[in-house]
């Protein structure tokens, strides 16, 4: 299986679980740890309903109702493009990744059988408690709210994002930025 990156090599990292393992708390928190460090961070949220990014009544809205196939809005803070698939199926995963702009990572939260490294989110209040790891050798870590078979990975608490930031920096050869710079010998400040 051939493992999927981002523009120029840039590496993909999952956050995979079941439904109210943790994942959108692990991804928000590993987003604002690594965006602190000073990395660029684009991500990617899949969605099992129906999306909806713009309110019933706005512009944009009408717009496609009207029966446009894409909508741009634009704005001096941010923009999206919102493609309609009408009965078409979803875009690739990797066309996905293709498509986003060039970063220092990607993080996925979703597609837990996509062929890209992830991080395992287990809680006690999934709805599923069955292990992604024992069936996915691209889970390089698991991260769970409470004691849990290892698999073979490193297993993290759930709220360890220092420990699990350096395990995705150490996994993916990210440029390790959680150090302070070492000041030349010759430095005088």
């Amino acid at each position: 299986m051939k493992r999927i990156t981002g523009r120029d090599g840039t590496p993909v990292l999952g956050i995979a679980g079941w439904k109210k393992s943790g994942k959108t708390m692990l991804t928000v928190r590993l987003v604002t740890e690594l965006t602190r460090l000073g990395y660029r961070i684009a991500t990617v949220k899949h969605a099992h309903h129906d999306l909806q990014l713009d309110a019933s009544e706005t512009d944009s809205a009408r717009h496609r109702r009207a029966g446009a196939g894409q909508v741009a809005v634009v704005s001096n803070e941010r923009w999206a493009l919102i493609t309609e698939l009408k009965g078409a199926p979803e875009p690739d995963f990797a066309d996905v990744i293709a498509m986003l702009d060039p970063c220092d990572l990607i993080i996925v939260e979703g597609y837990k059988s996509a062929a890209i490294p992830k991080i395992e989110a287990r809680r006690l209040a999934s709805f599923t408690r069955e292990p992604i790891a024992p069936k996915d050798p691209l889970v390089i870590a698991i991260a769970a709210d409470h004691p849990t078979e290892a698999h073979g990975r490193p297993v993290f608490p759930l709220d360890d994002i220092d420990g699990l930031v350096a395990l995705i920096v150490e996994q993916l050869g990210l440029d390790d930025r959680s150090k302070p710079a070492i000041k030349a010998a010759n430095d005088p400040s």
